[in-house]
């Protein structure tokens, strides 16, 4: 058994194949995919979560990206509280703990790491310029996006191709949101790269009315 193979049970759902894989060579846990993420990182990305907690028992020793995608309160902040000035750093594949922990929707874990100190205006370090406002946006999460912007989060960054909250919130359909975000300043002028509003992107996909409540007079 190698990487490749579980790779190919994580990508595919297949939570019992990756036991018998782990069980078979436990060290493939802490090995890196092609992806040039972790197991757990991949699992993640795929919105496995049974097969990511089932990853995490074979994990020797968890870093903080990894606590912050899969939720590990406790080890996430012992980590933080072992290394403090690692709060901002960037996993391998460019995404800070904080962008992570948003993304993946852990509140408590967002709210403690801005507590302590992790920077809400930093982006991903991959060209794809992701904040950690678009990563709770993107996550339909108002509260993780309340409390981004309660400390400070700026309303109209854009990541790759002009996108900016705003955007994806309209794209999503969520009036909670884009009022969120229409109240702490975002613009509904701005366009992505080929001219996109954010109205147009809720008329794409029919929803109506929020595009005429996004439309400029």
């Amino acid at each position: 058994m190698d990487i490749t193979q579980l790779e190919e049970q994580i990508e595919n759902g297949n939570a019992q194949g990756v036991k018998e894989i782990l069980i078979n060579n436990p060290k493939l846990a802490n090995t890196e995919t092609a992806h040039g993420v972790s197991p757990l990182l991949l699992a993640c990305y795929y919105k496995k979560q049974d097969i990511a907690n089932l990853i995490l028992e074979f994990v020797d020793d968890l870093t903080l990206f990894e606590a912050c995608a899969v939720g590990k309160f406790d080890s996430a902040t012992l980590l933080v509280f072992q290394n403090p000035d690692r709060i901002n750093d960037f996993s391998s594949d460019g995404f800070t703990p904080l962008g992570l922990a948003c993304y993946f929707g852990h509140e408590e874990l967002a709210r403690f790491l801005v507590l302590k100190g992790a920077d809400v205006n930093l982006a991903s370090k991959n060209g794809f310029n992701v904040f950690p406002i678009h990563s709770a946006v993107a996550a339909n999460n108002f509260d993780i996006a309340k409390m981004l912007l309660d400390n400070g989060a700026y309303p109209n960054v854009c990541q790759k191709a002009g996108l900016a909250p705003l955007h994806t919130a309209a794209q999503l359909g969520n009036i909670e949101l884009i009022i969120l975000l229409l109240e702490h300043g975002a613009e509904v002028s701005l366009r992505m790269e080929g001219g996109k509003l954010p109205a147009d992107l809720a008329a794409e996909k029919g929803f109506h009315e929020i595009a005429e409540i996004l439309r400029e007079d």
